[in-house]
């Protein structure tokens, strides 16, 4: 059993700053490879932000997002997090956090088909 809880998200105007975080709970003997952020507007399809690797390797971002948002892990609180600065209006979406149990990611590591596991996602809002 893999649970995602995120947090960490609200409203913000356009500039700011909000630290998303997605506590994992793993009670299975899977062992997880790959997390990930996912964001999703109304009317679209969810689509990749970031990914790292659970051993803190090979991250990766959104064209979108790169220079603006870091994504990081704490593997001892096993928790996922990710800092977004200078936020836009166009960031305004519902965020996922996901993992995968892949041992390596073939194809584009922005494909949610890769990932197992998701959260239910927290909003994010940026204004004028």
């Amino acid at each position: 059993q893999v649970q995602l809880v995120e947090s960490g998200g609200g409203s913000v105007q356009a500039g700011g700053s909000l630290r998303l975080a997605c506590t994992v709970s793993l009670n299975s003997p899977a062992r997880l490879t790959t997390w990930a952020w996912f964001y999703q507007a109304p009317g679209k399809e969810r689509e990749g932000v970031a990914t790292i690797d659970t051993d803190g390797r090979n991250p990766n971002y959104a064209d979108s997002v790169k220079g603006r948002f870091t994504i990081s892990q704490d593997n001892a609180k096993k928790i996922l997090y990710l800092q977004m600065n200078s936020l836009k209006l166009e960031d305004t979406a519902m965020y996922y956090c996901a993992a995968t149990t892949s041992p390596a990611i073939i194809g584009s590591v922005f494909d949610r088909r890769h990932y197992f596991y998701w959260g239910q996602g927290t909003q994010v809002t940026v204004s004028s």
